[in-house]
């Protein structure tokens, strides 16, 4: 089976109060999208790595990828107008059958653990979304602007990757464009297909305010991922 990741790093900086898009941040001495490469590039599967980035960062990410002697392969591919249409470019990029997983690029704590369950069970059951249990109180806010309770237990927050069947994705993403399309298994699940959920992990944190920066650099710490060094059995 061929196994590929579709590393969508179409995000800005406006709510990290930063001018740098947030992929490009530096977190524990290199750009946040590296971090999350290296992951990918750490799953015994071997999968193929694709980034979809907006045609206008290409040449700025390559000079990053020279700064800092960044050479795991991976493909670069024009990023869409909304994550929608990026997903659908780096759908085109992709040849032939095979198990693709689509994760967000500021997502770089992922594990390459969370990454292999999720192909396995993606290849079995057709898709496989990671969610976690919310652990505070939630209220649904009405449109008159009064609130009410929800129950936490029959509730998720979904995280990426989001795997799929590269048949069922493409087959769903000839569905136009709609502003609900929060992710990849609304897209799914909107073509009439049934979504399969695991277990998340509770540090594949999505980087999104800048307090998410000093919390992923002590996560890192704890994770002793300085200087790790890449697997033997991929080639350069």
């Amino acid at each position: 089976m061929k196994y590929y990741a579709l590393i969508v790093a179409g995000g800005s900086g406006n709510r990290m109060q930063s001018e740098v898009a947030k992929q490009f941040l530096r977190l524990s001495g290199k750009p946040v999208l590296m971090h999350t490469l290296e992951a990918f590039y750490a799953c015994p599967l071997n999968p193929e790595l694709l980034v979809v980035l907006n045609i206008h960062q290409h040449g700025y990410w390559e000079e990053l990828c020279g700064l800092h002697h960044f050479h795991i392969p991976h493909q670069l591919i024009k990023g869409g107008t909304e994550r929608f249409h990026s997903v659908k470019n780096g759908l085109k990029a992709i040849k032939g059958k095979g198990i693709v997983a689509i994760h967000d690029a500021v997502r770089p704590l992922v594990s390459p653990e969370l990454i292999m369950r999720s192909f396995h069970v993606a290849e079995e059951k057709g898709n496989c979304i990671p969610g976690v249990k919310p652990t505070d109180s939630i209220r649904s806010i009405l449109a008159d602007g009064k609130t009410v309770a929800l129950n936490r237990n029959e509730l998720a927050l979904i995280q990426t990757p989001q795997t799929f069947h590269i048949d069922q994705l493409r087959k769903a993403y000839q569905e136009p464009f709609r502003n609900d399309f929060t992710d990849d298994a609304s897209v799914v699940q909107y073509a009439g297909m049934d979504i399969h959920m695991i277990e998340g992990d509770r540090d594949n944190l999505k980087l999104t305010y800048p307090e998410d920066m000093d919390i992923a650099a002590l996560l890192i710490k704890k994770r002793g991922l300085f200087n790790k060094p890449e697997p033997a059995n991929r080639p350069l």
